[in-house]
């Protein structure tokens, strides 16, 4: 029996190795697919066929128990279930354009068995009676897993963090996570600096978990199914009852639910170990659709953590000064540093302002942050390219925290902008190319004049913006890019949208027949073109 399951082990390790070597390799995601998740598993269970034959050859005993368990974990690792669920084909789920109601529309739904049912609305959902045979059964289950579509975890993340949930005094951890680190060997260098920035996250997120301070990152979590019923919310939408475990007035729903958990007492952890990777936009334009949703709705959901301070503090549950100026620090951060960066490039700044000690107050944060990327693997000097990097997305973070400020004034929803996933380049919008050239001429304007008038600080720091600015220009979008990318909006702005002609109403004759029967609710209409 021992030699035979570490011959099944064997078969498994080549199997696993052989759909390694045949996968096709089209980029860097597709490697660390291969050598992480397929060959990574290929070591794990080849490990296990060579204790096996260690057992067989110094003929120790093997617990047919323990073997029992090796032939389940095969069987498990080689045997899955797939099934799909789209919401928007039932007239009984929400219509909103979001991701968080595709969450909402499923998480409604465990624990129900489930009859599709035709109406004049369409087809509907509604829970089996009596009698009546199920079309499909949602199971429930205790925690929920989530994972974005470009997204990778590795083998043993459920195993380790569903473990860490169930240890005694994680009854009350809502949400265990791994935030998500970079694909490594990326091509181009606006994605290998991102990546840096992500990475850098990963361990600020580390530290916020010991102040209680953390926030759900969407790309991937394991949630308890519990705390999700705490947080529910029901309402209507139309003739639609909708249950809405995961907010979406903002389309960062995952950090409003993190406030909504805390507020019932619920934790979220961030687990200290790199399990689960996702993939950073390879080019300028798909990192603008991401940058502007991340820099959208931290504003909208500051004053719900206010509120909800107030309310804990009545409770006798008072929020802490780490976490209070960490949660703020997170939601408010891009809309203060958007424009105070901008104010430092625009306004004239004289001797007595720019002293050197005000320039030495900012050393602090660079050199950690430097020590931060050199621990990561990248280079100290990567700190002078992530500065150029955040002023060509100036703008982009200042559109998406005007853009929550509109929302809060409107008290309107945006749909969630999906970061394009295509092989050629995206094309940006003309503002977003065009800014950087602007801050480019006007730091040099600065450079020139204040060299004339001996503003040598200010002088100092408008041509270091103007050198940095340029080569991020250069380097993360392209000249000729950004070249095509103006001309392109410029063309656009002078043509106008061509509208489809507004059709109206006409009322056609019935015949007898329909008058009889149905009378004038039934009279047929035809459409023709104003």
């Amino acid at each position: 029996m021992v030699a035979r399951c570490a011959e099944d082990y064997r078969a498994a390790v080549q199997w696993l190795e052989h759909k390694a070597d045949t996968w096709l390799i089209e980029d860097h995601t597709d490697d660390f697919f291969c050598d992480q998740v397929l060959r990574g598993l290929a070591r794990d269970l080849r490990l296990t066929e060579q204790a096996l034959n260690e057992s067989i050859t110094l003929q120790q005993h093997v617990d047919a128990n323990r073997i029992l368990q090796l032939y389940e974990r095969l069987v498990r690792i080689f045997t899955a279930k797939g099934w799909s669920f789209e919401r928007k084909l039932y007239a009984s789920t929400s219509r909103e354009g979001n991701k968080a109601m595709n969450l909402n529309s499923f998480i409604g739904l465990m624990g129900h068995s489930l009859k599709r049912v035709e109406t004049s609305d369409g087809v509907i959902l509604r829970d089996v009676r009596k009698d009546e045979s199920p079309d499909f059964v949602m199971r429930d289950s205790e925690y929920v897993l989530t994972l974005d579509a470009d997204s990778m975890l590795l083998r043993d993340y459920c195993l380790r963090l569903v473990y860490q949930m169930e240890q005694p005094g994680n009854e009350r951890v809502a949400v265990i996570q791994t935030p998500y680190s970079s694909y490594r060997g990326a091509p181009t260098r606006i994605e290998r600096i991102a990546a840096a920035t992500t990475d850098i996250q990963h361990m600020l997120h580390q530290g916020m978990t010991y102040y209680d301070a953390t926030f759900w990152v969407g790309a991937n979590a394991v949630i308890r199914k519990a705390a999700l019923d705490d947080i529910c919310v029901v309402s209507t939408e139309g003739t639609r009852t909708v249950k809405t475990y995961i907010q979406d007035r903002t389309v960062i729903e995952d950090t409003e639910s993190s406030i909504d958990l805390g507020y019932f007492g619920w934790h979220l952890v961030n687990y200290p170990e790199r399990l689960s990777y996702s993939a950073t936009p390879p080019d300028f334009g798909s990192l603008v659709v991401q940058r502007r949703r991340w820099a959208n709705g931290g504003l909208l959901i500051i004053g719900k953590f206010f509120r909800i301070v107030h309310a804990r503090h009545q409770q006798g549950n008072d929020v802490k000064l780490g976490e209070w100026a960490l949660r703020v620090n997170y939601m408010a951060s891009i809309a203060w540093s958007s424009f105070g960066l901008m104010f430092l490039l625009a306004y004239p700044f004289d001797q007595r302002l720019l002293s050197p000690w005000v320039v030495l107050a900012s050393l602090p944060y660079f050199a950690t942050m430097s020590s931060d990327l050199k621990r990561n693997g990248y280079k100290r000097s990567d700190i002078f390219r992530i500065y150029g990097f955040n002023i060509v997305l100036l703008t982009v973070n200042l559109s998406g925290t005007l853009k929550s400020i509109q929302q809060g004034m409107t008290n309107t929803k945006i749909p969630f902008a999906r970061t394009p996933k295509v092989n050629n380049r995206t094309a940006s919008p003309a503002l977003y190319v065009t800014m950087p050239w602007v801050i480019i001429i006007y730091s040099c304007m600065v450079f020139y004049a204040d060299t004339f008038s001996h503003n040598w600080g200010n002088a100092v720091f408008a041509g270091f913006n103007a050198i940095v600015t340029f080569w991020a220009l250069t380097a993360y979008i392209g000249i000729w890019h950004s070249v095509q990318d103006m001309v392109v909006g410029l063309i656009r702005w002078f043509f106008v949208p061509i509208k489809e002609p507004q059709q109206e109403a006409v009322r056609k004759k019935s015949s007898w027949r329909d008058a009889l029967y149905f009378g004038d609710r039934q009279m047929i209409y035809e459409s023709r073109p104003l």
